[in-house]
């Protein structure tokens, strides 16, 4: 029987699929039981850049793309061209991995607590050529030696009630759902990070679209004298979170 390509994917992931597999049978199960074309294929594009993923990393999306850039906006008009970055659940290392590209002076450190996501990075940082410090270690325990001058970071910020696409499921539930209505994560970061950033610096987080009010808010008082804004996706959504000390 002649296998045709299913309405909802692209003629270039079709390719891709076709070459990779010699039974379209069991990849079209796969699919037609919202099982991610990503992990099939095996890599994404990234901001341009190639990034292999796989079920143990949270699959890149365009929402992440657009922290990045705004990020490194940030960091050039702040002049932290040489600065020192924290990544906070690095998954596949994408999001490290452009700010390096595209800003080769930055000294970068990642933390993820999953072994499984970190030996993905690394193949990612060596396919793209690009050296960063990776470390095994939970946020919730971490106690950095260096002070840093920008603290990036996409948490898990999904509520555990919250429904979510059927695509997803396939994806790591724990870089996925956090605690306390998804904000788990946002507040025990913002609440210890004095501790480890110069006076000058920058925290950029990607955030649920209903949390912005509430971090804005919680972020000011740990923060009373920073610049604090909430900034859109491309839809129109809240999904930024930039804390900026000048």
């Amino acid at each position: 029987m002649k296998i045709v390509k299913p309405d909802y994917l692209t003629q270039n992931d079709w390719e891709l699929l076709t070459k990779k597999y010699k039974n379209m049978h069991r990849v079209l199960k796969k699919l037609n039981k919202n099982y991610p074309v990503q992990y099939l294929i095996g890599d994404v594009s990234f901001y341009g850049y190639k990034i292999i993923v796989n079920k143990n990393v949270l699959i890149p999306r365009f929402e992440t793309e657009t922290l990045v850039e705004k990020t490194i906006n940030y960091i050039k008009k702040y002049n932290l061209t040489e600065g020192n970055v924290l990544d906070i659940g690095t998954g596949s290392g994408c999001i490290p991995i452009v700010l390096k590209s595209n800003l080769n002076n930055l000294k970068i450190t990642a933390i993820d607590k999953s072994n499984k996501a970190l030996k993905i990075a690394k193949k990612n940082l060596k396919k793209n050529n690009v050296q960063i410090a990776l470390i095994k270690q939970d946020i919730f325990k971490y106690n950095p030696l260096n002070k840093y001058d920008v603290l990036i970071s996409n948490p898990p910020y999904i509520d555990k009630d919250e429904i979510i696409d059927e695509r997803c499921k396939y994806e790591p539930k724990m870089a996925l759902y956090a605690k306390n209505k998804g904000l788990s994560f946002y507040e025990y970061i913002i609440s210890s990070a004095n501790k480890y950033l110069n006076k000058r610096s920058i925290l950029a987080f990607e955030i649920g679209y209903k949390q912005g009010s509430y971090l804005k808010k919680y972020a000011k008082t740990y923060f009373p004298q920073a610049k604090i804004t909430i900034e859109k996706d491309l839809s129109g959504k809240d999904r930024y979170l930039f804390i900026i000390n000048e």
